[in-house]
């Protein structure tokens, strides 16, 4: 049966500028990182894309190596666009990245212009685009000058590979070198993205501050730090969690009494706000404005809907924030 969109898909949805840029992004995205890849149930996948784009979330996050394995999650998002979401694109901001490891050899890792330009291009033909809305350098390489790197990404809107850049997991003094730079060049160089949580707050020692200053926009990803902020590992580690599964990000070590103690208190302060956990993380880090969009992940349908009742309550008292930078302490 063929797809048709929700009628009244942006009505609940609120959108934010990236810096000071044209382009606005829903304040939660979807990133592709775990379950769209060969090894997950493409139906499945094809039902959270969906459902998604059917509540607002027009941004979908891609990098050349999700998977597993590499390249397989920006191919099974292809079948998806091109078979039910084709004449939405111009609604869509698709984005993907370089940086790891996609191929054998000294040509297929980090930042030098002939693998971001090439990579690329077997993202484009995964994927069935002509194009990316934004295109990110996914980490730093020490090996290559920033300038090449730089200068590969202003190649890519030039030839009209992509529209805007980013760059991710840069620390702020390469962040602060790279924005002259983009600048002297005219590159539409609009966001950076990186990893925020409650549980990882470095963003805010300076990187938000460098961003808000040079009016460039922040995405993060990992809101919910892997899934320890929720409750899914209060009473022990599930079957087929992200800490159980071998190819996953979070270990079970990193599972620690802790951290859990620290749930556990942070819950208390989510049902007097009448949210779950998650959506207690998630409205937290949207209390910064320069934050233009969360980048969440999910196994089902159910856990999306779970992560945008966030958007309910987004507004936080200054006993509340103190209690929780109490307890995160």
């Amino acid at each position: 049966m063929e797809y048709t969109a929700n009628t009244s898909r942006y009505e609940n949805m609120t959108y934010r500028r990236i810096g000071d840029s044209g382009l606005f992004l829903p304040e939660i995205s979807l990133g592709l990182w775990h379950n769209f890849g060969g090894v997950d149930i493409y139906e499945n996948a094809k039902k959270m894309i969906l459902y998604s784009f059917d509540q607002g979330i027009t941004h979908f996050d891609l990098a050349n190596n999700y998977g597993p394995p590499p390249g397989s999650a920006e191919e099974n998002f292809g079948r998806i666009l091109n078979r039910e979401l084709k004449q939405y694109r111009d609604e869509m901001v698709i984005s993907t990245k370089a940086g790891y490891r996609m191929w054998p050899g000294p040509y297929g890792n980090w930042g030098s212009r002939k693998y971001l330009i090439s990579s690329l291009d077997q993202s484009l033909q995964r994927m069935g685009l002509d194009y990316v809305d934004i295109f990110y350098h996914h980490r730093l390489d020490s090996r290559t000058k920033l300038e090449e790197t730089l200068c590969a990404l202003d190649s890519v809107v030039k030839q009209g590979k992509a529209l805007y850049i980013g760059i991710s997991r840069y620390d702020e003094e390469t962040t602060e070198k790279a924005i002259p730079i983009l600048n002297d060049l005219g590159t539409p160089f609009i966001i950076e993205q990186q990893r925020y949580s409650m549980f990882d707050r470095w963003l805010e020692n300076k990187l938000l501050q460098i961003l808000e200053e040079h009016k460039k926009g922040c995405i993060v990803f990992s809101p919910l730090a892997q899934g320890l902020l929720t409750e899914k590992y209060l009473r022990g580690i599930p079957e087929n969690s992200r800490a159980a599964k071998s190819h996953g990000h979070l270990r079970e070590e990193q599972v620690t009494r802790e951290k859990l103690d620290q749930v556990t208190k942070l819950k208390e302060i989510a049902n007097r706000r009448n949210q779950s956990i998650s959506q207690l993380a998630i409205s937290w880090i949207l209390r910064h404005k320069s934050i233009a969009s969360v980048l969440i992940g999910a196994s089902n349908v159910d856990q999306i809907k779970e992560n945008l009742g966030s958007l309910n309550n987004k507004e936080f008292s200054t006993e509340e924030l103190k209690e929780i930078n109490q307890i995160l302490m």
